[in-house]
């Protein structure tokens, strides 16, 4: 059973990344540009623009949320997305209160350790990255496939 999980991780890995990626997104855009409900507390508004720390934050979502979502240079756009998401825990939620469930910022945590862990384990398969590190300085061809480490 194990050797079978195995074999579908960068798949799942690839799958997982998509969602979080897309979500992050949508976010952003909701934010930006008042799409499908618009930014939190504004009743389908929007984030005025280049206000701290809301109008970066969302910036933020849409691009890193759309680099991770296609898997272009996934484990830079995680870092930065993984950081936001920390900033936004710990400035903004955090000062309410301690607890995530208290203070609201069940999302800004789930996000930060989503995307941290894609830093560390990459864009699994369907990504882009694959496709563009798969071509060496030399002649074009394919280089080897790495496959994902299992724990």
């Amino acid at each position: 059973m194990t050797a079978r999980l195995n074999s579908a991780q960068p798949y799942v890995l690839g799958l997982f990344r998509i969602v979080i990626g897309l979500l992050f997104a949508v976010h952003g855009a909701a934010s930006l540009f008042g799409v499908l409900g618009g930014a939190a507390g504004t009743h389908g508004g929007t984030i005025p623009s280049g206000t701290w720390p809301g109008w970066y934050a969302a910036v933020i979502q849409l691009a890193a949320g759309a680099l991770v979502f296609l898997g272009l240079g996934t484990r830079g756009a995680a870092l930065i997305a993984s950081g936001s998401m920390a900033f936004a825990y710990f400035d903004i939620h955090q000062r309410v209160a301690l607890w995530p469930i208290q203070n609201g910022g069940e999302l800004a945590a789930l996000f930060c350790w989503a995307f941290l862990v894609l830093v560390f384990t990459g864009s699994g398969a369907f990504g882009l990255d694959r496709l563009v590190g798969r071509r060496t300085a030399e002649g074009g061809r394919p280089t080897a496939e790495r496959a994902p480490m299992a724990a």
